[in-house]
C-alpha cells in the first residue's frame, strides 16, 4: 500500500494518501517513474498533508508537483510533517 505520492523526482515533499502514524515507515511512490521510496514518519501526518523527503532550513524552497510552493519558515527534517507551521507562500 502506498502512503504518500510524489509527483516528480525534483519534489522535496510527498502528499499523504492516508493518515500516517508517527514513528512508522511510510512508503511513497514517484508518479513520474513509479519508483518506490520509504521514509520514517517523525510526526502524525494527516491525509492530504505533506511529508518531507529531505531536511530543510529556514529560507529553503519547497518543491511539490515540480513547482516552487513556498519557503521554509522553520527548519524540518526528512519525515517531518510539512504544513502551515513550517511552510509559507513567498507571495507575502
Amino acid at each position: 500500500m502506498v502512503d504518500f505520492l510524489i509527483h516528480e523526482k525534483s519534489d522535496t515533499v510527498g502528499v499523504a494518501t492516508v493518515d500516517i502514524k508517527a514513528g512508522g515507515e511510510a512508503e511513497g511512490l514517484y508518479m513520474d517513474s513509479q519508483e518506490k521510496v520509504k521514509v520514517k514518519a517523525l510526526n502524525e501526518i494527516s491525509l492530504g498533508h505533506k511529508i518531507a523527503l529531505k531536511d530543510a532550513k529556514a529560507g529553503d524552497t519547497v518543491i511539490k508537483y515540480g513547482q516552487d510552493i513556498g519557503k521554509v519558515v522553520a527548519d524540518f527534517q526528512k519525515g517531518d510533517h510539512v504544513h502551515i507551521h513550517n511552510l509559507k507562500t513567498k507571495r507575502w
